[in-house]
C-alpha cells in the first residue's frame, strides 16, 4: 500500500500535493517547498515500539481507556515513527524485536499502546527518518522528547541518559559522558547523578519512580551504596533515616540560635563626654553600647562593652617633658575594647564592624529599629547628627 493511499481525510491533510511525481517531490523538497516527511494513517500492526525508549510507565488500564477514547474523538498530535529499514541500519540486532513490523515507533508510545487498548486499528504518523541519521541522534531525540514531562520518572530519565551514554561511547569510550550532557544542554555532573541512581537495588529505584524518595535523597544514597556496596536496602533506608534526623537537627539548632540571639541582646547606648587630658585641650565624645544577655545559669546579666572614641576638637600640642622634647606617651583610652578609628588597619576595622553589626541585627531596618528602641528622642538626634558629621 502506498502512503499516499494512507492518507486520512481530516484538514491536516488538506495542503498535501496531489499528483506530484518523486522527481517533482524531490525537487519540492531541496527548495524547501515541502517537508521531507508528511502525514500517513497506519495500522497498529504495522508499527512496533523501539526497544530503546526508556519510558516504562504508560499508565493504569483505567488511564489508558479513557485516553484511548479521547483518541478515537480526535488525535490532536500524530506519533513519530522511522522506516525499518532505517531503524535496523542503526540496530540490527533489534530485528527480532520489531518483527514484521515495516515502521519503528520513536515518539507517541502512550498514544500507541492507549489506541491499543480501546481496539483502535489506526493512528496518525509522521514517518522521520532524518532523525535516524545516527544512533547519538535518535536516543537525543528520545530523551529530549520525554526529559520535560511531568509523568517520565527519575528512574526512567536515568535510563534515558544510560542509553544516550552508551551509543556515545560506542563511538568513542572517552569524553562519552560529556559528549552526552553536551547534546542534553547539561552539566557532565548531572549525567553523573542521573547514571548513580541506576546502581542503587531495585526497591529503592521504585521509591524514585513513585515519588516516594526525592532525586536529592537518591543521590545521598547512593554515594553511600557505591562507598558500602555490600549494604542491603534495609541498611540504606537505615541511614537515610540516621541523615533525615541529623539535618533536622541541625536547621533546629539553627533556629535556636537565632531566636536566642533575637530575644536575649538588649542593646544600649550611652554619650559620656570625658574630658581629655591636659594639654591635648577639648573633650572626647564616647559612644560606649552595653550588650545585656542573661545565661541560662546566672542569676544576673552579664554585660560586653563595646566603647567608640570620638575626639570632636583638634588635639592641642603634644606635651613636652623638662627638656622640651616631646612626651613618650600618653595615658590609655578609657577601659573596655573600643572601635577602632577610620585611620586605624583595614582588617581591624573590618572585625569590629562585623561584631557591632551582629549586635545590632541582620539588616539596616533591624539596626535602626534596636537603636531606636534604646534611646530617648534627643540622644537619637544626637547620634544621628553625629553620623551624619562622619558621612
Amino acid at each position: 500500500m502506498k502512503a499516499a493511499d494512507r492518507l486520512g481525510a481530516g484538514s491536516s491533510f488538506t495542503n498535501v500535493p496531489r499528483g506530484r511525481s518523486d522527481r517533482g517531490r524531490a525537487k519540492a523538497i531541496t527548495q524547501g517547498d515541502v517537508p521531507a516527511y508528511e502525514l500517513v494513517r497506519l495500522h497498529l500492526n504495522e508499527v512496533a515500539p523501539t526497544p530503546l525508549n526508556p519510558r516504562r510507565n504508560f499508565g493504569t488500564d483505567e488511564e489508558k481507556s479513557r485516553f484511548g477514547e479521547e483518541l478515537r474523538a480526535v488525535q490532536l498530535a500524530a506519533c513519530v515513527a522511522v522506516s525499518r529499514e532505517t531503524y535496523l541500519g542503526l540496530w540490527p540486532e533489534h530485528s527480532s524485536e520489531i518483527g514484521k513490523a515495516d515502521y519503528v515507533l520513536v515518539n507517541g508510545e502512550r498514544r500507541y499502546r492507549s489506541a491499543d487498548h480501546v481496539g483502535l486499528e489506526a493512528l496518525d504518523f509522521v514517518v522521520r527518518n532524518d532523525l535516524a541519521s545516527s544512533r547519538e541522534d535518535f536516543i537525543d531525540f528520545l530523551l529530549k522528547e520525554n526529559l520535560d514531562r511531568e509523568d517520565f520518572d527519575l528512574v526512567e530519565r536515568a535510563r534515558g541518559v544510560q542509553a544516550l551514554v552508551a551509543v556515545c561511547a560506542y563511538e568513542s569510550e572517552a569524553g562519552a559522558q560529556t559528549r552526552a550532557a553536551e547534546r542534553l544542554g547539561k552539566s557532565r555532573a548531572w549525567v553523573t547523578n542521573q547514571l548513580a541512581l541506576l546502581i542503587l537495588p531495585d526497591d529503592i529505584q521504585e521509591k524514585l519512580s513513585s515519588g516516594e524518595l526525592p532525586e536529592r535523597e537518591g543521590r545521598l544514597l547512593a554515594r553511600h551504596y557505591k562507598a558500602h556496596p555490600d549494604l542491603s536496602s534495609a541498611d540504606l533506608m537505615e541511614h537515610l533515616a540516621l541523615s533525615r534526623e541529623s539535618q533536622a537537627r541541625k536547621r533546629e539548632d539553627e533556629k535556636e540560635l537565632l531566636r536566642a540571639a533575637k530575644s536575649t541582646a538588649v542593646l544600649t547606648a550611652v554619650n559620656n563626654e570625658v574630658p581629655v587630658e591636659e594639654g591635648r585641650g577639648g573633650q572626647s565624645t564616647v559612644l560606649t553600647t552595653v550588650n545585656d544577655s542573661v545565661l541560662p545559669t546566672d542569676d544576673a546579666p552579664t554585660r560586653s562593652v563595646l566603647t567608640a572614641v570620638n575626639t570632636e576638637t583638634p588635639p592641642a600640642a603634644p606635651k613636652r617633658d623638662t627638656a622640651g622634647k616631646p612626651a613618650s606617651s600618653v595615658s590609655a583610652p578609657p577601659s573596655g575594647p573600643v572601635l577602632p578609628h577610620q585611620d586605624s588597619p583595614a582588617g581591624e576595622a573590618t572585625e569590629y564592624a562585623k561584631v557591632l553589626m551582629k549586635e545590632l541585627g541582620d539588616d539596616p531596618t533591624e539596626q535602626a529599629r534596636t537603636i531606636a528602641s534604646a534611646l530617648s528622642m534627643p540622644e537619637l538626634s544626637e547620634l544621628v547628627s553625629a553620623l551624619r558629621a562622619h558621612m
